[in-house]
């Protein structure tokens, strides 16, 4: 597909490298030569300088005959404007980057009176994220396909667990629940494991199941934690407000730490069944004399990594039951897993996965689509839900025993109807069916592709 992205900062940075390893032609535009140089030198893409949202720009990168546009500039208004020239120049699709709250009211009718194909709004599809974290506990990561039945969990082997030395082959027999390890990261290096393989305590793993067998599963190791009933946030910002709203909404008790008074003030207003304290996160006193050793659950949403991995760390030695960092430089991913913790959430990753799996239903074949897609373990594996379509003899009714599958590639998951299947040799793959593929294999675009 030929792609034009308007914004080369961080989402922008990030979208660009996944659309140019999928093959797409891209083009990046930005005001800064700076920006467009180092976007240019980094990845197999062109770049032209200039305002995105005039036509002699758009018409200089191409967008009279592109595909789709992607405006993520730090303008709401910006990135609307540069969709509307980009739908008026002949740009098949046009998706923007939307975070003012205020919009997010009347986003209907934004995307019907400019054709958008797509607004995408960072700070509440991470709230939405770090939502789903909060109501399964037990869960360092969790994504979910199906609708939400079927979900892939991570988590750290602790000493001493039951799973440290155990042969994946010998799972079933030893938890009972219906469940598969499907990624392991050990170190710097991730594994899509087969049954002879053997976890060791400091393994972090990928579990697919249901949410019923989790619990399970959980419950066997002696993990499974009670559900959150408080939640403090440390910082005000767009993505607490957001995660505030959906937390109060379902009964959990919220307390919000903002440095910054008129801030506070704001989220007083906003947000009247919260509790806003004004001060500093980063004083221990101040945590401690706010509750700290009775809450929850701490999400760290400040505007600084470094603020949010500090603060984790310290309310990680405090015995907190679900501790979360907002960790947006993938340069530090290495410094979390050092930090031992165990979960973190990046506004850049998650947006940028929902635009490409936009991007992949726009440009897979008719056969199967890419319903879900989720990147894991730092950007290094995919999973990816294929909805089967029409009846394809190479897949479609052969044991999954006899078909050839690429290395590195696993079936995780099929979901028939309300029944979830975790495969086995003689699983067949029927037409209806939704399909999930777990790989190190980047650019998988139809569910043919896992053959060889």
């Amino acid at each position: 597909m030929k792609i034009v992205v308007i914004g080369g900062g961080k989402i922008g940075s990030a979208l660009t490298e996944q659309l140019a390893k999928e093959n797409h032609q891209v083009t990046v535009v930005d005001k800064s030569r700076r920006v467009v140089t180092d976007i240019t030198n980094s990845f197999d893409v062109m770049g032209v300088c200039g305002g995105g949202a005039t036509v002699a720009t758009q018409t200089e990168a191409g967008v009279p005959d592109a595909d789709l546009l992607i405006a993520c500039t730090n303008s709401d208004e910006m990135n609307l404007l540069c969709c509307l020239v980009a739908k008026k120049l002949g740009a098949q699709y046009t998706i923007a980057r939307v975070r003012n709250p205020e919009y997010n009211e009347q986003i209907q009718l934004i995307r019907e009176e400019l054709g958008l194909s797509l607004v995408i709004n960072p700070e509440l599809v991470t709230a939405r994220e770090l939502f789903r974290m909060l109501r399964f506990p037990s869960a360092a990561e969790i994504d979910t396909f199906s609708g939400g039945r079927a979900e892939l969990v991570g988590f750290k082997v602790r000493e001493n667990s039951v799973l440290s030395g155990l042969q994946l082959k010998d799972l079933p027999k030893k938890v009972g629940a219906r469940v598969l390890i499907c990624v392991v990261q050990r170190g710097d290096e991730v594994y899509i494991p087969t049954g002879d393989f053997i976890i060791r305590s400091g393994d972090i793993i990928r579990i697919v199941a249901s949410r019923k067998n989790l619990e399970a599963f959980f419950g066997v190791l002696g993990a499974l934690k009670r559900d959150v009933a408080s939640v403090m946030l440390i910082g005000g910002s767009r993505i607490a407000f957001y995660l505030s709203q959906m937390l109060l909404a379902i009964g959990i008790k919220v307390k919000i730490i903002e440095i910054d008074e008129k801030r506070a003030v704001e989220l007083c207003e906003l947000l009247p069944k919260a509790i806003i304290i004004n001060g500093d996160a980063t004083d221990q006193s101040v945590l401690l004399e706010e509750g700290l050793d009775n809450t929850d659950a701490v999400v760290t949403l400040t505007g600084s990594d470094e603020e949010n991995i500090i603060i984790a760390m310290y309310v990680t030695g405090r015995n907190v039951q679900k501790v979360i960092a907002k960790v947006s430089r993938p340069s530090l991913s290495g410094l979390v897993a050092a930090a031992g913790l165990e979960s973190a959430v990046s506004p850049r990753e998650i947006t940028a996965n929902g635009i490409v799996q936009y991007v992949r239903a726009l440009n897979n074949s008719i056969g199967s689509n890419v319903e879900t897609l989720h990147t894991i373990a730092g950007g290094r594996v995919e999973a990816l839900e294929f909805l089967v379509r029409s009846h394809s003899p190479d897949i479609v009714g052969v044991p999954l025993s006899k078909l050839q599958i690429k290395e590195n590639i696993l079936i995780a998951c099929i979901t028939r109807g309300s029944e979830l299947i975790i495969p086995g040799g003689s699983t067949e793959i029927m037409r209806g069916d939704n399909v999930i593929v777990v790989t190190t294999n980047p650019g998988l675009k139809d569910l043919s592709d896992i053959l060889k």
